[in-house]
């Protein structure tokens, strides 16, 4: 196994960070690299700067519209960007039902929904969790009813992450109550702009309103968009996970973090605290080797093997290292630490020193991150899972 990169993915690496450095915009960069806060606006901006190049879809076959990258080029691309200060894509939208619509999608399907995918025009949610059906999705209770050609929808949503924004959302529904619960589970597209669907926020203890609910009240959907067959949702469910699960991993992210506390840290002056640094250095450890495990599964799908089922084992290792990082800054920065309080700033009451040295985000970003092991399926249910699957 070879792990070093050959002289032409050198070569794609050195053009996807000159194209990003030439194409993304400072602003969102600075904000990315200060942990400031990102409106939609930088996030669609960003978006349909990627697709208007092609390549908001780049994890796509050229057949539909991708640039048909290869494993190793797509982890480059998503590291240049990362490095780079380039937002996370939201993935609900290129990363998570786009794979679905392909695989399991009619062809009318794929030309109603992709496009608008790629382009970055249309943004998307995802209806998965509901009260008391997270981890155990398959108690999921939201209703389809199937009436004529259209299905009826009533029920709840929640956790929809930047769900305010959403103008179609992929739902797990229940269409039948026969036999196993996984059995009875249908995957449909909705127009969020339907009457009948209401969303409503839920503020964080960043003053944020990242994740919402979203009901649905006798919402009618035309049965074209149901995605496959009836009851087999469940299938298309799992297909969808893993690519969650992979992209919550995202040791990119962790490597361009990891450079940002020991700046927070230096600027604070405990980098020089040999406790402190040895925790650095442990967390440095555990990146590297995410991205050794990472760089594996890249090099088995490079030489056609059928690597093991690690996207459990990425998603508790790179979960765990976000809260890692998160939290070590809070001890650098100390009393400075305090809630992300964005009136507050906008007014100028916290002044402007803490905020060139981008500390008065870390509360929220703390805190925020406590969820990276519950959402995606919890890291207690992905070791069960790993324990089945990988060691047998």
């Amino acid at each position: 196994m070879d792990l070093n990169f050959t002289d032409e993915e050198l070569a794609f690496r050195s053009d996807v960070r000159q194209w990003v450095a030439a194409n993304l915009p400072a602003e969102i960069s600075h904000k990315v690299h200060h942990a400031l806060r990102l409106s939609r606006d930088d996030l669609q901006r960003w978006a349909r700067i990627l697709g208007k190049k092609g390549w908001l879809g780049w994890g796509w076959p050229k057949e539909f519209g991708g640039p048909g990258w290869n494993a190793i080029q797509k982890h480059l691309f998503e590291e240049e960007c990362a490095l780079a200060g380039a937002p996370r894509v939201v993935p609900f939208g290129p990363v998570m039902v786009a794979p679905v619509i392909m695989a399991f999608g009619n062809a009318e399907q794929q030309k109603r929904f992709l496009p608008g995918i790629a382009s970055g025009e249309v943004w998307w949610s995802q209806g998965y969790s509901e009260p008391g059906s997270g981890s155990d999705l398959a108690s999921l209770k939201c209703k389809a009813e199937r009436v004529g050609d259209k299905f009826i929808v009533n029920g709840q949503k929640t956790w929809t992450t930047l769900g305010q924004y959403g103008e179609w959302i992929f739902c797990l529904v229940r269409t039948s109550s026969e036999g196993k619960p996984q059995t009875g589970i249908s995957f449909l597209l909705i127009d969020m702009r339907s009457p009948g669907v209401s969303v409503r926020p839920i503020v964080l203890l960043d003053g944020e309103p990242e994740v919402n609910e979203v009901w649905f009240d006798n919402v009618e959907v035309p049965a074209e968009n149901l995605i496959g067959e009836e009851n087999k949702g469940w299938t298309y469910a799992k297909h969808l996970l893993a690519h969650e699960r992979t992209n919550i991993a995202d040791v990119n992210r962790a490597k361009r973090e990891l450079e940002r506390l020991k700046r927070i840290a230096k600027a604070e002056g405990v980098y020089d605290d040999t406790r402190f640094r040895d925790q650095v250095a442990l967390l440095e450890v555990d990146v590297v080797a995410l991205e050794m495990m990472v760089l594996r599964v890249l090099s088995a799908e490079k030489n056609g093997k059928q690597s093991l089922d690690v996207a459990g084992l990425l998603k508790i290792r790179g979960s765990e290292i976000q809260q890692r990082y998160t939290e070590l800054m809070m001890l650098a920065a100390g009393p400075l630490a305090r809630p992300f309080i964005w009136e507050a700033m906008e007014a100028g009451w916290q002044g402007d020193v803490a905020l060139d040295q981008s500390l008065l985000p870390l509360a929220g970003t703390y805190f925020n991150m406590r969820k990276t092991t519950i959402y995606g399926g919890s890291n207690e249910v992905q070791k069960n899972i790993v324990a089945q699957t990988v060691l047998g």
